[in-house]
């Protein structure tokens, strides 16, 4: 298999980083650096704009974090549907021997309220939690990445940032999936930028470049606080929008202590709340080994296999219903959740043989505690991978929400907004756009985070790197990022095989429904598990995007989802 496969014409690379004022600094020599753990660094992005900026930076001496900041704005000038300074997100970090995870998800804004998205009678304004600018969470990615950069950078902050400015203000070769089409928000976005983003023709985003420009001159002080800001405020009070000056100011990344779970002889590190990614990562794990027995007679991606892990995915979108939120504004008992004893009575409540009625699925702890959302991060979320040759880590994975956001761009900035205040419930009971019924718990309030599915992941085996993934897809991420992680750490399948393994998905509602991709399974399977009970849905939605490294011995394997059109890796040496 190639493990190399870098989709960046040479020329356009170049080009894009002497117009952008790259100078190399730092490198293999550097006495601040330990000797290379590893022959090579690796990235695996969902462009190959990205791919190449990651490159740049690595081959420049960077780290995985110089380098990941990179990417991260990058992806905001190449990938506006899902890459993004107007939006936020989680990093999983594994630095010099030690994990870190840093939390910047969008904020309400100080005057959100929560009958704010319905109208006189109490009903549902249709659409205004999704388009235009009430829409729109107070942003966290400029803050997040100045924070781990300031943590961990090896480069300085106008490196990092160089690419990201070449790519808006030399323009990049328009993609087929990152040119807007027929959606209001893609449609607003296209407007804003006079059609002018077409696939197969040159883009450029003065404003955007300008914007980028200064937050390399003078930090993510000039977006929460200067010029940026102030046109950000502008456009709110423009469009009737919330975010404002104060709310900007106030913005704050949180570092957050990582999930850890020890399984299988590796230690998953993977994201706490206000993300349930983490949570249920290591539920699934858990109870899979609980589950040996069973597991012993059902070979990978067989029925009884789909049917054993459907049974586990019930009841940990149970709890997760009952129990997740936003930490910071309602009390979830982690501990309990991913307890041993606990998750050994739960994988003994599962039934091997059909599918466990759904009046008789509970949350393990009772319902003592007040309802947690569902609230899920929509598809159009994006992820990158990469490790450097010192074996550090980095995992992210942020968005704009829905594709493009609201379609709000900021005028005079060139950056889009996000749609996050959609993942609130407007109106407990009332399902949002994507089915998504909330409670009292994930009701709007200011300052608050919305509860989120992003799983940005790294395993460890014997303290050193083994696989580092994620990927977009709503609440179909943790399990799409388990499946793999499954599959390479536990079956043994090289990253690549195991990417292109058949997906599927469980969450408890609809009653007895399990996507999954029909056309890669014998249709036995399908035969048998809809026999036993189950009800047969082909596709799985988002969360086929998986981007990953996989390390072996001395070297990373990075490996895009075959499903992805535009994904793109990169080895440097």
């Amino acid at each position: 298999m190639n493990h190399v496969s870098f989709l960046l014409r040479r020329r356009t690379f170049v080009a894009v980083a002497l117009l952008a004022g790259v100078v190399g600094c730092g490198g293999s020599d550097d006495p601040q650096y330990p000797p290379p753990l590893l022959k090579a660094a690796a990235v695996s992005a969902p462009d190959p704009f990205g791919a190449a900026a990651a490159k740049l930076i690595l081959e420049q001496g960077g780290n995985a974090v110089d380098a990941g900041v990179a990417v991260g704005f990058t992806l905001a000038v190449t990938l506006p549907s899902a890459g993004n300074i107007g939006g936020g997100g989680f990093m999983t970090v594994y630095m010099d021997g030690k994990p870190y995870f840093i939390d910047y998800r969008e904020k309400a804004p100080g005057a959100a309220t929560p009958t704010m998205y319905l109208d006189a009678n109490g009903d549902v304004i249709p659409r205004l939690s999704l388009d235009g600018s009430l829409a729109a969470g107070v942003p966290g990615t400029v803050a997040g990445m100045q924070a781990v950069h300031q943590k961990f950078g090896k480069l300085s902050w106008s490196q990092v940032l160089a690419p990201a400015i070449g790519y808006a203000r030399a323009g990049f070769m328009a993609y087929n999936t990152a040119s807007p089409t027929t959606t209001a928000s893609r449609s607003n976005f296209n407007n804003y930028f006079g059609g002018k983003m077409v696939a197969g023709q040159l883009f450029k985003q003065p404003e955007l470049a300008n914007t980028l420009q200064r937050i390399s001159d003078n930090g993510a002080d000039e977006f929460y606080k200067g010029q940026t800001a102030d046109l950000l405020v502008a456009q709110m009070q423009r469009t009737q929008g919330l975010i404002s000056k104060a709310d900007l100011a106030n913005y704050q990344a949180v570092w957050r202590d990582p999930v850890a779970i020890d399984w299988n002889g590796y230690t998953v590190y993977t994201a706490p709340p206000p993300s349930s990614g983490g949570f249920g990562i290591g539920q699934l794990l858990k109870m899979k080994s609980f589950l040996a027995p069973q597991f012993a007679n059902a070979p990978l991606n067989s029925a009884q296999y789909l049917h054993l892990m459907a049974e586990m995915e019930k009841r940990v979108f149970a709890d997760r219903a009952q129990y997740l939120g936003d930490s910071d504004f309602f009390s979830v008992p982690m501990s309990t959740l991913l307890s041993d004893d606990y998750l050994r009575r739960r994988a003994a409540e599962v039934n091997p043989l059909v599918p466990t009625p759904l009046a008789q699925i509970q949350p393990g702890l009772g319902t003592d505690l007040p309802a947690a959302p569902g609230a899920t991060e929509k598809p159009q979320t994006t992820h990158f991978s990469i490790v450097d040759k010192w074996g550090n880590a980095v995992s992210n994975t942020y968005t704009l929400n829905g594709g493009y956001g609201s379609g709000i761009v900021v005028e005079g900035a060139g950056f889009l907004l996000n749609n996050e205040m959609d993942d609130f419930a407007a109106k407990p009971g009332v399902p949002n756009q994507f089915g998504v019924v909330g409670s009292d718990a994930n009701s709007v309030q200011p300052n608050k985070r919305p509860l989120s599915s992003m799983s940005p992941t790294i395993a460890t085996q014997n303290g050193k790197v083994a696989l580092v993934l994620g990927t977009p897809g709503g609440s179909r991420i943790f399990t799409s990022v388990y499946q793999v992680l499954v599959d390479v750490l536990e079956y043994k399948l090289p990253i690549a095989e195991a990417q292109a393994q058949p997906r599927f998905h469980h969450q408890l509602l609809p009653d007895n429904v399990i996507e999954y991709e029909a056309s890669k399974y014998p249709a036995s399977v399908g035969t048998d598990l809809t026999n036993r009970g189950w009800i047969m849905k082909d596709g799985v939605g988002g969360g086929l995007n998986i981007e990953a490294v996989q390390v072996i011995g001395d070297m990373p394997y990075p490996v895009t989802d075959p499903r992805g059109k535009n994904g793109a890796v990169s080895v440097i040496y």
